[in-house]
């Protein structure tokens, strides 16, 4: 699906987030295209995701991330970034230098929106991509739609999001607070899924 097409020198630089458990390994140039985003919460995710799957391999890694030009690790508890955090760069650099694909045909990104999708729907993945997105992908993860069904929005918190101790904060105080504004008939409630 996406190559890399490197076979060059790749410049990695680190980025902390909010979240201490998760790191930011940025790449100079595009990863995965612009909007899209694939979580890999665990070993068995990841089929579609070579890059992904040698991660896992890492005693330390408990989830991995892609979404523009970086991956989001998320380490287990026990574990110190001083310790495993150049081993892990090191990987994902001759990874990306190898100029292999980190994905292979047939990975899903959520946030599409389909013509199958309701109005509203529409409605609620627009705000998430336009309103949203940019301010949690500089923090190193994603907000994606799960689902809607009795004016209750679910969302899967994905990348640095996930076991972020602002989740919470950032899903009522930020996500609700403005899909309520922006479809006050349509969105009484949001809700993460799978936390």
């Amino acid at each position: 699906m996406e190559s890399t097409e490197a076979k060059q020198p790749v410049n990695i630089y680190l980025e902390a987030n909010p979240n201490p458990n998760s790191l930011k390994f940025v790449a100079s140039f595009m990863l995965v295209p612009e909007g899209a985003s694939y979580d890999f919460p665990s070993v068995e995710s990841t089929d579609n995701a070579p890059l992904a799957k040698e991660l896992f391999d890492f005693e330390s890694v408990d989830r991995v991330f892609y979404m523009s030009n970086f991956v989001t690790v998320t380490k287990k508890e026990g574990f110190e970034w001083e310790e495993i955090r150049d081993k892990i760069k090191q990987h994902i650099q001759q990874y990306l230098e190898s100029g292999q694909n980190i994905l292979l045909d047939g990975t899903e990104n959520a946030n599409v929106i389909n013509e199958n999708d309701s109005e509203t729907v529409k409605k609620i993945k627009g705000i998430l991509d336009e309103y949203i997105r940019p301010a949690v992908e500089q923090d190193g993860g994603a907000i994606a739609f799960h689902s809607y069904e009795d004016k209750k929005v679910k969302v899967l918190l994905q990348g640095s999001c996930s076991g972020c101790p602002s989740s919470t904060v950032t899903l009522k105080s930020g996500i609700e607070n403005l899909l309520k504004r922006m479809l006050p008939n349509d969105v009484e409630e949001v809700l993460a899924e799978g936390v």
